[in-house]
C-alpha cells in the first residue's frame, strides 16, 4: 500500500477513536454483512438489496426537511399564483438540493465526523462562533414555521377549540417522543418518520385525487421552463425553501448512524453507493409530495381573487368551500397533512439542533438536556409569535415570509464551509470531489446564493426607510459580504504549480 494511504487509513482510524454523532451501541452495524476472505481493499462489494435496506434511513430523516410546514406554504402559493408554470422549478431544485445533500453525505461518510465538528477544527475561534450563531438562527427560524405549521394543524382539528399558543405547546412535546424512541435505537426513529411520510403522501394524493388536476398541463409545467415578472418572487421561494442550512448539516451527522469498515476504501465507496440510492429515492418521493401540493393549488385557484390571499391557515377552508364535505372533509385531510409535515420536521430539526450545538462548542451534554436546550430555543420565540398573531392570518403569512428571508440569509454560511471541506485532501483523502463535481458544484452554490439575495434585496427594498435604519442595513449587508468572501478566500486551495512557481519568485526576489 502507498504511504500515502498509510496516511490516511492512520488518520482515519485516530477518528475513529473520538467520539462520533452516534455512540457505537446506537449504531446499526453493518461491518460483516456479505463479507467474504480475501476481499480486495479497494474493490467495491456487487449491489446487495439487503445492504440497502440497512443503509436505509438517513435519507428519508433528511428528505423531512423538503416537506415542512414552509415548503409547503410556498408549494400552494406557487400553485394559487403561478399554476402549473413553476413545476419545472420545483424539479430542478429538488435536483440542486439532492447534489447539496449527497456532498453533505460524503463528507460525513469519509471522515467519520459531521459538518459542525468539521468546522470547529477548521476555522478560528470568531469565525466558528459566528458559523455557529447563524446555524442557529436558521435553525430557529425554520422551527418557528415547523411549529406554527404544526399547531394550525392541530387548530383545525380541533375545530379551533385548541388556539395556537396551545398547538405550539402540545408541539413542543415532541421532543420527549424524539428521546423516547432514540433509546430504542435509530431504527426505530427512522421508521417513525417513515410512517410520516407516508401519512403525508396519502392525505395530498387524496387531495390530488378529488380536486383532479389536468394531466396534459402538469407534464407541460414539468418540462417547459416558464417565467414572468409576476411568478419571481414565487420562483425564489421555491428555490429558497428546498435549501435548508440545518439539514446540510443535519445529514453529515445521519450517515454516521451506520457502522462500517473505514479502512477498506472499497467499502466506504460503497457506503457513499448505498446513500446516495436512498437519498434520490427519498427526495423522488418529496418531489412528488409537493408536486400533489402544488398542482392541487394550481387547479383550485389560479386566476382566481382570493390566489393571492392564500397561506397555511385558511387553504384548508378554502378547499372545503370548493370542494365541499365529501365522505372524509377535504379541510381535514389537508390537515392531516400538514400536521405529519409539522410534527416530522420540529423533531428533525430538534435533532439538527443537538448536532449543530454539539459540534460547534464540542459540548458533553446528556441527550435529553440537549434536546431541552434546542427545543426551548425554538419553542420560547414560537409562543411569543403564537400569541401575537393568532387573530391575524395575514400577518401570520407575512411573518412566514420574513422567515423564510432569515434563513435564505444563512445559505452561504453552511454551503461554503461544505464546498470547501469536500475539496480538501488532507481532510477528504481519495474521497475529494474532482475538479468537474467542484465546478457545478461551486456553480450550484453561486446560482442558490444570488437567488436567495435577490429575495433578501427584495425584501429589504420594500421594509427600509429612515437614514438611521438604512444605515444599519447597509451596515450589516457590508459585514455579511465581508464575511462570505472570507469563507470562500480561505476555502481556495491553489494547484501545485501555483503554489510552486509562487514560492520560486519570492527566492528569486
Amino acid at each position: 500500500m502507498p504511504p500515502h494511504d498509510d496516511e490516511q487509513q492512520q488518520l482515519l482510524a485516530n477518528r475513529l477513536l473520538e467520539e462520533t454523532a452516534y455512540d457505537y451501541s446506537d449504531k446499526v452495524h453493518i461491518i460483516g454483512v456479505d463479507e467474504h476472505d480475501g476481499e480486495d481493499f479497494t474493490q467495491v462489494p456487487p449491489f446487495s438489496w439487503k445492504k440497502l435496506w440497512l443503509f436505509t434511513g438517513p435519507g428519508f430523516l433528511m428528505s423531512i426537511a423538503f416537506l415542512d410546514p414552509g415548503n409547503l406554504e410556498g408549494d400552494l402559493q406557487a400553485g394559487a399564483i403561478a399554476g402549473y408554470s413553476l413545476l419545472w422549478l420545483l424539479f430542478w431544485a429538488t435536483a440542486i438540493g439532492l447534489l447539496i445533500q449527497l456532498l453533505s453525505a460524503r463528507l460525513g461518510v469519509a471522515t467519520s465526523r459531521h459538518l459542525a465538528e468539521l468546522c470547529r477544527d477548521e476555522y478560528p475561534t470568531w469565525a466558528r462562533l459566528l458559523l455557529w450563531i447563524m446555524a442557529e438562527l436558521a435553525l430557529i427560524g425554520a422551527d418557528i414555521q415547523e411549529v406554527i405549521g404544526s399547531a394550525i394543524a392541530i387548530k383545525i382539528l380541533s375545530r379551533g377549540f385548541l388556539p395556537l399558543w396551545s398547538g405550539v405547546v402540545i408541539t413542543a412535546l415532541d421532543c420527549f417522543i424524539f428521546l423516547f424512541l432514540e433509546n430504542y435505537g435509530v431504527r426505530k426513529l427512522e421508521a417513525l418518520f417513515a410512517a410520516l411520510i407516508a401519512v403525508m403522501a396519502f392525505s395530498f394524493a387524496w387531495m390530488f385525487g378529488e380536486t383532479k388536476p389536468n394531466g396534459v398541463e402538469l407534464l407541460v409545467g414539468i418540462v417547459v421552463p416558464k417565467l414572468s415578472s409576476k411568478t419571481i418572487k414565487q420562483a425564489v421561494g421555491i428555490v429558497g425553501c428546498v435549501i435548508m442550512p440545518h439539514n446540510v448539516f443535519l445529514h453529515s451527522a445521519l450517515v454516521q448512524s451506520r457502522e462500517i469498515d473505514h479502512h477498506r476504501v472499497g467499502r466506504v465507496r460503497e457506503a457513499l453507493k448505498y446513500y446516495s440510492i436512498e437519498s434520490t429515492a427519498a427526495l423522488t418521493i418529496s418531489f412528488i409530495i409537493n408536486l400533489f401540493v402544488t398542482t392541487v393549488f394550481a387547479k383550485s385557484f389560479y386566476g382566481s381573487e382570493i390566489a393571492n390571499s392564500i397561506g397555511l391557515e385558511n387553504a384548508g377552508q378554502y378547499l372545503q368551500e370548493k370542494y365541499g364535505g365529501g365522505v372524509f372533509p377535504i379541510l381535514y385531510i389537508w390537515a392531516i397533512g400538514l400536521l405529519a409535515a409539522g410534527q416530522s420536521s420540529t423533531i428533525t430539526g430538534t435533532y439538527a439542533g443537538q448536532f449543530i450545538m454539539g459540534g460547534f462548542l464540542h459540548m458533553r451534554l446528556k441527550k435529553w438536556q440537549r434536546a431541552l436546550i434546542t427545543r426551548s430555543c425554538a419553542i420560547i420565540p414560537t409562543l411569543i409569535v403564537a400569541l401575537a398573531f393568532d387573530t391575524s392570518e395575514k400577518s401570520l403569512d407575512v411573518l412566514n415570509e420574513w422567515l423564510n428571508v432569515l434563513q435564505s440569509v444563512q445559505i452561504p454560511f453552511a454551503l461554503i464551509p461544505l464546498l470547501c471541506l469536500v475539496s480538501k485532501e488532507e481532510i477528504m483523502g481519495v474521497f475529494k470531489i474532482g475538479s468537474t463535481l467542484k465546478v457545478i458544484s461551486w456553480l450550484v452554490a453561486a446560482l442558490v446564493i444570488m437567488i436567495n439575495g435577490y429575495l433578501l434585496m427584495d425584501s429589504l427594498s420594500s421594509a427600509v426607510s429612515g437614514v438611521l435604519f438604512t444605515s444599519v442595513v447597509f451596515a450589516f449587508t457590508g459585514g455579511y459580504v465581508a464575511f462570505i468572501v472570507y469563507l470562500i478566500l480561505r476555502g481556495i486551495t491553489f494547484p501545485d504549480w501555483f503554489v510552486k512557481n509562487k514560492s520560486i519568485t519570492s527566492i528569486e526576489n
